[in-house]
């Protein structure tokens, strides 16, 4: 299932968070080789951590972290204009537009795992009225992307094949909200059920009786 919990939040899931900690350090310091903090507990976090972002966690029947990503809006402090302003025009800061990162899949998830987790993003979309993602993303996720069927507008590049950088910006058309539900195998009833529930919003059955 797909979960969504504020960086305030995380200790209600203390074995889920620091799994998604520990997956982080596992996927972008040592698969990645980025220089990347990782403290005495396996887990790798930066400095956006403390700043309370909403994450998506896709959560295993087991309860283990299968794949996540942490969005923050461009109206506060974001990676892409702290540390990637030469790859874009200007700053982006729009409270239209959020900032997506980290990424993660924990090693060996199903492809559904991927498509769950950009079908979150387009809940977070639809249900903040976001026009666009803004994200940092390399060479590989360029297939990820294209098998889910949600490829950004690439901004920028720096570097060739496998160590280019880019920034991207996605939007989340009806039409790719169909295909990358398929993709991750949960209907679009179940997704929007999810992101309700954990915004605090009510929902009655079909065949209950209105008061």
């Amino acid at each position: 299932m797909l979960r969504y919990l504020y960086g305030d939040q995380l200790h209600q899931y203390p074995n889920l968070a620091g799994a998604m900690f520990r997956d982080r350090a596992d996927q972008f310091k040592n698969r990645l080789g980025w220089e990347v903090q990782v403290d005495a507990q396996g887990q790798e976090r930066d400095a956006y951590d403390a700043m309370n972002p909403l994450y998506v966690i896709w959560e295993e029947p087991d309860g283990s972290h299968g794949g996540s990503m942490r969005f923050l809006p461009t109206t506060g402090p974001v990676m892409v204009n702290d540390h990637f302003g030469d790859l874009i025009s200007g700053p982006i800061c729009s409270p239209l537009i959020w900032e997506c990162t980290r990424f993660c899949l924990r090693r060996g998830v199903g492809s559904n795992v991927a498509a769950a987790l950009m079908l979150g993003g387009g809940e977070i979309m639809q249900g903040f009225g976001i026009k666009h993602f803004v994200g940092v993303f390399d060479a590989r996720m360029v297939r990820i992307y294209r098998m889910i069927g949600s490829s950004p507008d690439v901004l920028g590049s720096q570097g060739q094949g496998r160590d280019q950088i880019s920034v991207g910006l996605w939007d989340f058309t009806d039409e790719a909200h169909a295909q990358i539900s398929g993709r991750a195998g949960v209907t679009p009833e179940q997704s929007r059920f999810w992101f309700d529930s954990a915004m605090g919003v009510v929902h009655q059955h079909p065949w209950a009786k209105s008061a």
